[in-house]
């Protein structure tokens, strides 16, 4: 069994999507040359500065979170400016959470992700390599 690195990558002017692509793939271990389907190679991802982060054309406006809240006639939006505003993690966390394969494997590669609003972390002490993203 090989043991987890602590990664560190930094989403100032980031674009969501492709930030939360490079973030799946490395809580699959794809960056990895051991890679295989099925088992589990990847590692902890630490991602600060979501506050920063941008979307692309006018997704602020026109892009909707939906849920339910079970009732009928409960389906609840959300734009995503409004998201950002009140909680910039949740729509990077829902945007990852969408790449990751719907499977067992989907609550332990999300545990392994830790998301902050801005650079401070308290995961000094397993000295997170920096990736450029």
């Amino acid at each position: 069994m090989n043991d987890k690195e602590w990664l560190l990558l930094d989403a100032k002017d980031a674009v969501v999507g492709r930030l939360a692509t490079k973030v799946a793939n490395i809580l699959i271990g794809k960056n990895k040359p051991n890679f295989t389907p099925g088992c589990d190679n990847g590692d902890f991802v630490i991602v600060v500065n979501s506050n920063e982060v941008k979307f692309t054309g006018n997704k602020l406006e026109h892009k909707f979170y939906y849920r339910n809240t079970g009732y009928p006639g409960g389906l609840r939006s959300t734009k995503a400016g409004d998201l950002m505003d009140k909680d910039s993690t949740e729509v990077l966390r829902k945007a990852v959470k969408g790449m990751l394969p719907k499977n067992k494997w989907q609550s332990i590669f999300m545990k392994r992700l830790k998301i902050y609003k801005d650079m401070s972390h308290p995961h000094k002490g397993q000295n997170p390599k920096v990736i450029e993203v």
